[in-house]
């Protein structure tokens, strides 16, 4: 798949998801087989710029290119404005979010509540692609709600103001994450435009995103909220659509390896305090695929030194892989 000057020969992509896939995460992802990885959410407000969270999610010392970087904002101007600072930064992409729910992004009219004007989408595709000299790409969902299904209409506007690549989550604003993702108006969207379309929503294994690839029309997939708990695979599909073999999941001792060092880098890159803070949510999701309901996992997540952590996580796959070899 190329986009603009970039090839990606494996087209399978990590989802930007705010919160989730902060660098330490990007970079296990891409270590595990993941073609692509875009950046969590960054505001376009200039004076929010110096925050903590901002520059933690501007960091990009370190990364493998393309560093691709997704912005969000209701302001044209100031999303233009967001481009040029975070190309001097070091992206190498920037993406439009005009695809997040949630309501403190949607109470700004940002997010997916741009859906409900078009004008505005318009001003705001054509303000970013015209500040910067790098591709321009575009997530977004399907409308605002199943009644206001315009992503035909949003798709040409998008590819008349010279957006590079759309995005396109299966779902309205007014599904958040409910129901079961629907790709149909991604083949409408293929059907209508000639832009590299990455489809997304549900794509949770190999066998699910074949099928949705022969279905849309699409030429990627960017894996979302499964990759949480399951880091190995986007790059598991990645084979699989690549010709090679599944790798399948992974044994118990490297699903520990893996955890560990996700936490270890957690603790690294944002310090022990908000380190260890950051490292829960990624130690919930992955024991609980692994061992739902456990009670260890509970004290795990209490733990407040970075030492403490790892030693609890260390203690729960000594018993889990003993009991999977006992048996």
């Amino acid at each position: 798949m190329r986009i603009g000057r970039y090839v990606f020969p494996e087209p399978v992509f990590l989802a930007p998801m705010a919160g989730i896939t902060d660098k330490p995460f990007r970079l296990l992802c891409r270590e595990l087989g993941a073609g692509h990885a875009v950046s969590e959410m960054v505001t376009s407000r200039p004076e929010l710029r110096d925050s903590v969270k901002s520059r933690s999610r501007t960091d990009h010392r370190g990364e493998p290119g393309p560093v691709h970087v997704q912005i969000a904002g209701a302001d044209p101007a100031q999303m233009a404005d967001a481009a040029r600072y975070n190309v001097d930064l070091g992206a190498d992409l920037i993406d439009i979010n005009m695809g997040c729910p949630a309501k403190k992004v949607c109470n700004k009219l940002a997010g997916s509540s741009l859906l409900r004007d078009e004008k505005l989408v318009g001003a705001i595709i054509d303000a970013v692609v015209n500040a910067v000299n790098v591709p321009v790409t575009l997530k977004t969902r399907t409308g605002w709600d199943a009644e206001h299904r315009n992503i035909v209409s949003v798709g040409r506007l998008a590819e008349a103001a010279g957006i590079a690549a759309i995005t396109l989550h299966g779902r309205t604003r007014n599904d958040f994450y409910a129901g079961s993702a629907e790709h149909d108006s991604l083949k409408r969207l293929r059907d209508a435009v000639t832009v590299p379309l990455v489809a997304n929503g549900d794509i949770d294994c190999p066998h699910r995103a074949r099928a949705v690839l022969a279905q849309t029309g699409a030429d990627a997939v960017m894996i979302g909220r499964a990759a949480r708990s399951r880091p190995w695979l986007p790059g598991r599909i990645a084979a699989v659509l690549a010709g090679r073999d599944d790798p399948g999941e992974p044994e118990p001792i490297r699903k520990r390896d893996i955890l560990r060092r996700l936490v270890a880098a957690q603790h690294a890159f944002y310090g022990e305090e908000r380190g260890v803070r950051m490292a829960r949510k990624h130690i919930g999701w992955q024991l609980e695929a692994f061992a739902p309901g456990a009670e260890e996992r509970r004290i795990i997540l209490k733990a407040a030194h970075a030492r403490e952590q790892l030693a609890l996580l260390d203690e729960f796959f000594e018993r889990r892989i003993l009991v999977s070899q006992a048996a």
